[in-house]
């Protein structure tokens, strides 16, 4: 057994947002390490209960964890909790700065008040945000270090309440002793992330969402992949099952009150990015370039990787590339289920243009 999954044998642990992407990916791997329980909390607003493994030692629970019944009732002898719930995407929270609030800040604020009290957590492990504090820029980028100062402008309701998550970990640690550890997220793509997954969220991200399983879905069916800012964006582009990798990490190894990138440190252009899902997909239709998205400023980032190398020992270990063959693959073998999710939206989606979310 990895000596990483035995820490968490015969640990109650709870993920918060267990059926979605990241989460679902988290516990196949918390899965191996025999755990007594997982708690799974999800109102599945942008997941599929497809996710949820039918195993003895999962317990599903359907709703938002800002519910006072649900927290009521979450065990008190929690070993680990994972915060991974969110209002998904810097578009969506755009057209909805409420909703983003209810499902991103309060479900927070709501969570810790909870945990604060459970006194057998050895760890919380809290998903933030990169986005949230790297440089705005266009031009040539540095890797966002984890002190990186924190501005007051943002450009989307996403990265303000990522932040907010931050301050109430940091509150809740320093006046409550609440073991928290910030886990910054980088681009994480891969299997398991369905496109139009979820209730409809009032725009056409609701079924475009990130710009890899945009791109992997156009590619395989010969459409053009809508590049913006002329193509020369980039982001630091993790595996999924590195990101639950480096969220195990954090669990077992990351100091309370700490934050750490999880991240590749490697910096991928978009255009690079398209040309090499073409490729594997074998599509030839020329890219759609196009300008920058009016609302960011955030045109170049990547992640320093120093500290959670240094303090957690994590690296990630999937290039881009193979990433990419193992999401095109996951894709060509889900098409139906994809396709079935996208289409529940139809009648609702409107015929806009898409802008994948980065």
């Amino acid at each position: 057994m990895n000596t990483d999954l035995s820490k968490f044998a015969d640990s109650r642990i709870l993920v918060v947002g267990g059926a979605g992407f990241v989460g679902s990916n988290l516990v196949g791997q918390l899965l191996r390490s025999e755990p007594r329980e997982i708690v799974i909390v999800d109102n599945l607003l942008s997941s599929e209960t497809l996710n949820i493994p039918e195993d003895p030692r999962v317990r599903f629970v359907f709703g938002s964890i800002a519910d006072d019944r649900i927290l009521a009732a979450l065990p008190d002898d929690l070993d680990y909790a994972f915060h991974l719930a969110c209002y998904h995407g810097n578009q969506s929270s755009i057209a909805d700065p409420l909703a983003d609030h209810e499902n991103n800040t309060l479900t927070t604020l709501k969570l810790f008040e909870r945990l604060k009290d459970v006194r057998t957590l050895r760890k919380v492990v809290y998903a933030a945000a990169a986005c949230a504090v790297a440089e705005k820029t266009q031009e040539n980028a540095k890797a966002t270090t984890e002190d990186q100062p924190v501005s007051l402008h943002h450009d989307s309701p996403y990265s303000i309440s990522k932040i907010i998550g931050e301050l109430y970990a940091n509150y809740y640690f320093q006046r409550h002793g609440l073991q928290v550890v910030k886990a910054r997220f980088s681009n994480v793509y891969g299997p398991r992330e369905i496109l139009g997954a979820g209730r409809w969220r009032g725009t056409r991200h609701t079924v475009w969402r990130n710009v890899i399983p945009t791109f992997v879905w156009k590619a395989l069916h010969g459409e053009a992949l809508p590049i913006d800012n002329g193509g020369r964006g980039s982001r630091d582009f993790i595996f999924v099952e590195d990101i639950a990798a480096g969220l195990r990490a954090c669990a077992l190894r990351g100091g309370a009150g700490e934050v750490y990138n999880l991240a590749t440190g490697v910096e991928t252009s978009i255009l690079e990015l398209s040309r090499a899902i073409n490729e594997l997909t074998g599509n030839s239709t020329p890219p759609d370039i196009r300008p920058s998205r009016s609302w960011d400023r955030s045109g170049k980032r990547f992640a320093s990787t120093e500290k959670a190398t240094r303090e957690l020992g994590f690296t990630a270990q999937t290039r881009v590339r193979d990433g990419l063959k193992a999401t095109i693959e996951w894709t060509r073998a889900h098409t139906e289920l994809i396709s079935r999710c996208m289409a529940q939206h139809d009648k609702l989606l409107q015929q806009t243009e898409v802008q994948p979310d980065l």
